[in-house]
């Protein structure tokens, strides 16, 4: 908890110079800041934000509404390419929480993230790199 509210803390702070806003613009864009740098320690690793830069999985911009499985540049397990799912902020949520329990026989290696301050800072951070209708994207 104490490393979530550095974190916040942090985007806070950056966002005090700029011009006051709605309140709730403002905690949004808190959010996503705060959600950012989270998604840089506990995905990047492994996701790039941005098809323009190569990951080891596949890139995560523009995933909520996406069907899982069907980014067309990399090569999903079977269970995730049949799984049927589109990634709301729900499936993502559980995905984050616990990916093996989520969906079995997936290649993804993952430590759960459960706090669930951290998931909503990381689905902000991930909703705001979403920029297209991706209902029609497929494999």
């Amino acid at each position: 908890m104490q490393r979530i509210c550095s974190i916040v803390s942090a985007a806070v702070i950056g966002l005090s110079a700029a011009p006051v806003v709605a309140a709730e613009s403002t905690f949004e864009e808190v959010k996503i800041t705060a959600g950012e740098t989270l998604f840089q320690a506990e995905c990047r690793r492994c996701h790039s934000p941005d098809a323009d830069h190569d990951s080891y999985g596949p890139p995560l911009e523009n995933i909520v509404g996406r069907a899982a499985g069907s980014y067309q540049d990399y090569d999903y397990s079977t269970a995730l390419e049949a799984s049927g799912i589109v990634w709301t902020p729900a499936a993502l949520r559980a995905w984050m929480e616990d990916n093996d329990g989520f969906m079995p026989g997936t290649k993804m290696r993952h430590v759960g993230i459960e706090d669930r301050t951290v998931q909503d800072f990381i689905l902000a951070y991930l909703t705001s790199i979403t920029t297209q209708d991706n209902t029609a994207i497929s494999k």
